[in-house]
């Protein structure tokens, strides 16, 4: 089912690449190589010769995939009815180590499987889709069968990987099994399990192998992933989910949108039974959307869609637990009277939250679109990065009953706090930094900095004005 990538003995790239078949009842996958010669990309790719293929089968021919991999970047051009189209695909910041097995938990559609493949490429793997109908419902009936395929293999393999592990949370016993068993100690046989929600397994109790396997999480491409292709004004209407990066026009990017909230709530939701009755459900989507960002009242939302607070609360663990969402708590220390305890809430993706409140249509051009969105994008990436960087950081948010604010507050171990205000402008004032002021006046063991647009840091007073991406680096992302 892989390809393996190698160097062509010129020095140049070996593309590998493989041809899908498919029909209603049948999925064949070939690997062609091709060896170009060590020139531009550009050139390299419009060499590109697809050598003939002899097909034994009477089915249709769907698609045709090139992945060229060139220094750290990697390409694929995609053959759909006869048209090319080459995608760019990006190196990713998530460090996964392979002296162990482990989780990849992540939301639909930020490049899990993509990955693992990848990571996999030159490795001998077993690999079972849960995607696959077929394999979804042996594996769900009979988990035990996994140990009968491994042992009826005449070499057993490095790795086992398997794809969406929730759709059938008992294989994680015979995971467990394996991975005790005595001729296993040297960890020979290691697990790859990928999933799109912790929220089934959560549920159903299963076996997490209790810290046998470590747990990473892959979010949308961060602004360091996407290099000099990063675009802000893109990344805030868009999203950088890997197809919306991908895709050439404003339609697409509205239809894989569109398409990717109807999906998740058929596939995630209704499909996964994660609730009884979708209608609240359904109208509690678009209202989460609006609220992304904002400070969570569970009371008016529960007015809005007429059912109870408790069933609002439990909505935003769902989507906490699907993976395409988090809050953020408000901050624990006590620095003014009436502080505000209630959380707010992010939507992983700006793109995902503009497709579910329905302003897909809206370019948003103006301060006011903008500003929301820039602070959710920044919030999202200090979350992406934290991660990935292993820092430990702890985010949160200070508000009070008088209307002082501070946008984001990161406690990193062994520094001092940082109170970080979030501004769109290239041109900061007073006005802008009057609550990191008023805060400083009572508190004074903080570091205070204004993510901006400003082209160069410059201090004022305490706080430091800096360029958001500058800001990243002072934090240590």
């Amino acid at each position: 089912m892989f390809w393996k990538g190698r160097e062509s003995e010129n020095g140049g790239p070996f593309i590998h690449s493989y041809l899908a078949i498919r029909s209603s009842r049948i999925a064949v996958i070939l690997a062609v190589g091709i060896e170009i010669p060590k020139v531009s990309l550009d050139k390299a790719l419009a060499s590109i010769q697809i050598e003939a293929l002899s097909i034994k089968f009477q089915i249709d021919i769907s698609w045709i995939i090139l992945n060229v991999r060139m220094e750290n970047r990697y390409f694929s051009c995609l053959y759909p009815e006869n048209r090319i189209e080459f995608l760019g695909m990006y190196k990713r910041s998530l460090n996964i180590l392979e002296t162990n097995s482990f989780f990849l938990f992540g939301a639909r559609g930020t490049g899990k499987t993509t990955l693992i493949r990848e990571l996999f490429a030159d490795q001998d793997a077993f690999w079972i889709d849960l995607l696959e109908p077929e394999d979804e419902e042996l594996y769900q009936l009979h988990p035990g069968v996994l140990a009968q395929n491994l042992e009826a293999l005449p070499v057993k393999p490095k790795w086992i990987v398997i794809d969406e592990i929730q759709r059938a949370p008992k294989l994680l016993d015979i995971v467990h099994y394996l991975i005790e068993l005595p001729e296993n100690k040297d960890k020979a046989l290691k697990f790859a399990l990928t999933g799109s929600s912790a929220r089934k397994l959560k549920r159903g109790a299963a076996n997490l192998l209790a810290g046998r396997a470590f747990t990473y999480n892959l979010y949308p491409l961060t602004y360091q992933e996407l290099g000099d292709d990063f675009d802000l004004i893109s990344a805030l209407a868009w999203g950088t989910l890997p197809f919306v990066v991908n895709a050439t026009s404003a339609e697409e990017k509205r239809a894989f949108l569109r398409s990717y909230t109807t999906t998740y709530l058929k596939e995630e939701i209704i499909g996964e039974q994660l609730i009884r009755n979708v209608v609240p459900f359904r109208k509690f989507l678009p209202i989460a959307a609006q609220c992304s960002g904002t400070i969570l009242n569970y009371n008016n939302i529960a007015r809005d869609i007429n059912v109870d607070w408790s069933t609002v609360r439990n909505y935003f663990d769902i989507l906490e637990d699907t993976l395409i969402g988090f809050q953020l708590p408000a901050y624990s220390r006590s620095l003014r009277k009436q502080q505000l305890s209630s959380p707010k809430f992010y939507l992983f993706d700006t793109g995902v939250k503009r497709a579910l409140d329905k302003t897909l249509t809206l370019w948003p051009e103006t301060g006011q679109i903008l500003g929301p969105l820039f602070e959710h994008f920044i919030i999202c990436e200090m979350h992406r990065l934290n991660d990935y960087k292993g820092k430990d950081f702890t985010f949160s948010y200070l508000a009070t009953q008088g209307g002082l604010e501070i946008d984001l507050i990161v406690e990193r171990p062994g520094e001092r706090t940082a109170f970080i205000e979030i501004k769109l402008t290239d041109k900061i004032t007073d006005k802008h930094l009057k609550h990191l002021k008023a805060i400083s006046a009572d508190y004074k063991d903080f570091e205070a900095y204004c993510f901006c647009q400003e082209k160069r840091p410059r201090k004022t007073g305490n706080i430091l004005v800096v360029p958001w991406k500058d800001g990243f680096q002072q934090l240590g992302l």
